[in-house]
């Protein structure tokens, strides 16, 4: 707490000598160590409160630049230690403004309060026509607006929680805007009712209204040239720049938007990216991502998905208007071109490829194709697992993870196999089987949600699938197993006793979140009978169902290890627990051969086409070897699936070996 004083006579006479003004000089404070000369061609009213300027900015270039207040106009503005503001070509009114920071060459910076700064901004998400507004405040996580956004059957939950963020809302509301410590803004327009953290860059934006910019220390936020915002929260770590003009969204922590994206009535969670398209009411879970101009996103949910060029969905069948939302769940991608009409749902890690208008449901169908062919949607049930592709990107998405601030607001969890994804496969197996006996085991193709099945897809479709439930089954089975420090039969099985509340049932996953539908249900339950009434209690629940998800698994893992092995695990004998790490041991070898073999299709002669420009073939194989970086057999993912192999094959013999010792 700083200690400010009047200024004395001659503090004022020399103001005065450098063309300063004020319409009440004792309204002035400063604080000890203050020098006048550091202030000139400045006019000044209402309250204002000075620090001291004694450091030297050092810009790009070599440029120097001494702290201080030059041509500048200020209401009611208290500005912290080692400030320099010079060039305000309008006027500075109602802010605070921490130490050493630099703002020059800005039009305006105005609080016109009382504001929030967009803290309570309704945005409508999915239903461009309302009825799933997500209402954002500055702590706002993927898995509290999922809540509000798709649980409004239950409208008790819906008023609590409109409740409990508006009072976050009333306690950030102010007059006073606030700009923090060590934020860089220039060369920037209009600035009004917005909100600034620390270490903040702002770089010749346009303008921006009625928002929360939450820099820090640990993860800075950047605004660059040419963008346009108003009604907003940024959060940390973000990046948005080169002509990006969004209104009424939320932006979360580590997201990138550039190259002239526009946006609308969105939310983006941890990790998003969106350059040159344009997004419409959408639910942008975490590492949501497209790149090109071509590409619309609009009122649909989506998480961890890429969209290919010319990707699109409408909304709008000219009837009652643009009232039809859809959901593309976790991992599912669109191919270039792609089209879907809403409503429609695409089941986790399913690739989209073509036209689709019959408002498909694939969502018990995940890791698929979905392909139009002759205007017919073509479904190859499980084809996704075998894909390099979708094993690459769950290995990249952890990687790639930008958050920087410790305060994590979105819970997210990279599993590519979880109870979320194997129960939506074991209702698979149940459905491609009724299929079977309805039409036949030799019908040509069967018909499913408005779409084809060919009769060579549903059984690869059902050998896929029965080789990654045998996998994560026999993974979370063999994690007990090597973690238990136990010496006998009896005390293994004591061992596999779950020790969690919650696994059993429905699993969900809440943009990015994977947990028990039943854990959620209860915590809903708690919200609505006001147990839980503060945004940082619900926060911290969000974090221990994430830090709790292994415990869950096991639960769950537990109760459908016998459902679909018919194996007791209270009852289980050691050769039949043997018998399941074998089984296990298989389908992974079995999968990552699959993957193995998806990969060498991009060392074939076929994608060797185009290299070796103006040779012969052995400039052309010596063309793609530099190009790509390796031959088939060195290639740093190739590598890593035969190393997993032996890996997990080690791992089997291991386990089996534990299990022996045992009798």
């Amino acid at each position: 707490m700083k200690n400010y004083r009047k200024l004395t006579s001659d503090e004022i006479d020399s103001l005065k000598s450098q063309l300063c003004t004020a319409t009440d000089w004792d309204a002035i404070e400063v604080v000890d160590g203050f020098q006048a000369k550091y202030v000139r061609h400045c006019r000044f009213s209402g309250s204002i409160r000075l620090g001291k300027f004694e450091k030297v900015f050092s810009l790009p270039g070599g440029m120097q630049k001494h702290s201080g207040i030059y041509y500048a106009t200020m209401h009611n503005v208290t500005v912290g230690n080692d400030c320099c503001i010079e060039n305000i070509k309008n006027y500075v009114a109602n802010y605070h403004i921490g130490d050493n920071t630099f703002i020059e060459n800005v039009d305006i910076l105005l609080t016109d309060g009382p504001t929030s700064f967009g803290n309570g901004v309704e945005v409508t998400v999915l239903n461009e026509t309302g009825g799933r507004e997500v209402v954002i405040y500055d702590r706002l996580s993927a898995q509290t607006a999922y809540m509000m956004a798709l649980y409004r059957h239950r409208p008790e939950l819906i008023s609590s929680l409109r409740e409990m963020i508006a009072g976050h809302v009333a306690s950030v509301t102010s007059d006073i805007g606030y700009i923090g410590s060590n934020v860089i803004i220039t060369d920037t327009g209009y600035i009004k009712n917005v909100k600034v953290g620390d270490y903040c860059k702002i770089e010749g934006a346009s303008r921006l209204k009625n928002g929360s910019i939450n820099s820090n220390v640990y993860a800075p936020v950047h605004i660059g040239v040419g963008v346009i915002g108003d009604d907003f929260i940024i959060s940390s770590g973000s990046n948005v720049e080169d002509g990006v003009t969004f209104s009424r969204c939320f932006i979360g922590q580590a997201c990138k938007l550039g190259h002239n994206y526009s946006a609308t009535d969105s939310l983006f969670f941890g990790n998003c990216q969106g350059e040159n398209g344009e997004a419409c009411s959408i639910f942008a879970g975490p590492y949501t991502v497209t790149h090109h101009k071509s590409t619309l996103l609009i009122a649909g949910m989506f998480s961890f998905m890429n969209a290919g060029s010319g990707s699109n969905q409408s909304n709008h069948m000219y009837k009652l208007g643009p009232i039809h939302q859809g959901i593309m769940e976790r991992g599912a991608k669109t191919a270039s071109d792609s089209y879907i009409l809403w409503p429609a749902k695409v089941g986790a890690f399913s690739l989209v490829m073509g036209r689709h208008v019959s408002h498909q449901d694939t969502s018990d169908l995940p890791f698929s194709y979905l392909i139009e062919q002759q205007n017919t949607s073509f479904i190859m049930p499980g084809a996704n697992l075998k894909s390099v592709g979708t094993i690459r990107d769950a290995k990249k998405w952890p990687q790639r993870d930008a958050r920087k601030d410790p305060d994590r607001l979105d819970q997210i969890n990279y599993n590519l196999l979880s109870p979320y994804t194997i129960q939506k496969m074991l209702n698979a197996v149940n459905i491609l089987k009724q299929l079977q006996k309805v039409s036949g085991v030799t019908s040509d193709a069967y018909t499913y949600q408005s779409g084809k099945i060919k009769n060579s897809s549903l059984k690869k479709g059902l050998k896929y699938y029965g080789i990654a439930i045998d996998k994560f089954l026999g993974n979370s089975l063999i994690t007990r197993l090597m973690s238990s420090d136990v010496s006998s039969l009896a005390e293994l099985r004591e061992a596999f006793i779950p020790q969690s509340a919650y696994g059993e049932g429905d699993w969900i996953d809440m943009a990015g979140l994977i947990v028990p539908k039943q854990a959620v249900s209860d915590l809903m339950d708690a919200i609505e009978n006001k147990e839980i009434d503060s945004v940082d209690e619900l926060h911290s629940r969000f974090c221990e169902f994430h830090k709790e998800y292994y415990r869950y698994e096991w639960h769950w893992v537990y109760k459908v290890l016998e459902n679909y092995y018919g194996i007791c695990l209270q009852e289980a004998t050691i050769d039949q627990l043997s018998d399941l790490v074998r089984r296990w041991k298989e389908s992974v070898v079995s999968l990552d051969r699959m993957i193995y073999d998806d990969a060498r299709k991009e060392f074939s002669l076929s994608s060797m086409t185009s290299f070796g420009a103006d040779g012969n073939a052995y400039d052309r194989d010596q063309d793609f070897m530099q190009v790509r970086g390796s031959s088939f057999e060195s290639d740093p993912f190739v590598q890593t699936v035969k190393e997993h192999i032996e890996v997990k094959s080690a791992l089997g013999e291991a386990a089996l070996a534990r299990l022996a010792s045992l009798k």
